[in-house]
């Protein structure tokens, strides 16, 4: 059993945003009363990345007032949060199914039914007004912080905009659902809408709650609902010299509960030869399928059948 990370992250007790006044519990909206674009945060996608509700409820201590737009503000998966336990911090993840898996409209709008989408489902109009999106996450391995900006080119240009961090990742998406960065305009090359995941670092390295506060201010800054005054007084974290785009071409998914790596697991590790044998699933053994192949969030914790374990990709000019 691999050993258990530090906890340097207290959970917040979120208690008291319960009641935003939206008629959806833990949903906030503050609506500036000008002309302005619907910006949405979300923390708690999972239920054990607490940086996202540290950032959150920093952010509604803080009292901001937007000086355009509406800002809405939502913890996610509270119900996976309420189980969050130190001693084992990885089962809260989830309760029933991952949140950030159902966001089509055939699983939303279907007869299935968990913790998760019935969750979802109570959220969906407020994503769906949305015209900007930041959803911060975290990693299970230790990793620098990382920009996932979807499946298309618009969102890594808008995270260029933003300046941070310092490695940016444009991928396939997920063999097991579609995410919520990926749902409708957020996903559409066309569409003026825009969608950023943040992955702070290791769920509860002190550094990731940083991150998430400095990326939120940031980002409200970006969306213009933060005058620069606000938001550049509240900086935590240095902005890189300069960012790097990964390009994802495929995911490794596991068959099996017997998949395991042949090489260490290191985000953002570089496997120098095409044909390096990386990992072994039963009698199937998967090997990088070019030279400098970037190992992108690898991780065992919570690996299923289903589940991708890593994925590969470029690093791009």
């Amino acid at each position: 059993m691999a050993e258990l990370p530090p906890i340097e992250l207290l959970a917040p007790d979120i208690a008291h945003w319960r009641a935003g006044g939206t008629g959806v519990d833990w949903v906030h909206v503050i609506d500036s009363g000008r002309p302005g674009p619907q910006v949405m945060v979300q923390a708690l996608t999972h239920g054990n990345e607490i940086c996202g509700a540290i950032a959150l409820d920093w952010l509604l201590q803080q009292r901001f007032q937007p000086q355009c737009g509406r800002l809405t503000l939502a913890f996610a998966n509270v119900e996976a949060y309420a189980r969050f336990d130190p001693a084992d911090p990885f089962p809260s993840r989830c309760v029933d199914e991952d949140y950030n898996r159902v966001w089509s409209d055939e699983s939303l709008s279907g007869p299935g039914d968990s913790v998760e989408l019935r969750r979802a489902r109570q959220l969906r109009p407020f994503v769906d007004a949305a015209e900007l999106l930041l959803d911060i996450h975290s990693m299970s391995e230790a990793c620098s912080p990382l920009m996932v900006c979807g499946r298309v080119d618009k969102n890594a240009a808008y995270a260029r905009a933003l300046g941070v961090p310092g490695h940016l990742l444009i991928d396939t998406g997920h063999p097991a659902g579609l995410r919520m960065v990926d749902r409708g305009g957020f996903g559409d090359p066309h569409s003026p809408k825009r969608a950023l995941l943040i992955e702070c670092g290791q769920h509860w390295e002190r550094a990731a709650a940083a991150v998430a506060i400095d990326t939120l201010v940031r980002f409200l800054g970006l969306t213009g609902l933060a005058e620069p005054a606000w938001w550049q007084a509240r900086l935590q974290v240095a902005q890189p010299q300069a960012q790097h785009l990964v390009r994802v071409t495929e995911a490794v998914v596991a068959l099996s509960a017997d998949f395991h790596f042949l090489v260490p697991a290191v985000g953002l590790s570089v496997i120098a030869e095409a044909g390096t044998a990386i990992a072994q699933d039963g009698e199937h053994v998967w090997t990088t399928p070019y030279d400098n192949a970037v190992l992108v969030m690898p991780g065992l914790r919570n690996l299923k059948p289903g589940g991708t374990a890593v994925r590969l990709g470029r690093f791009e000019a």
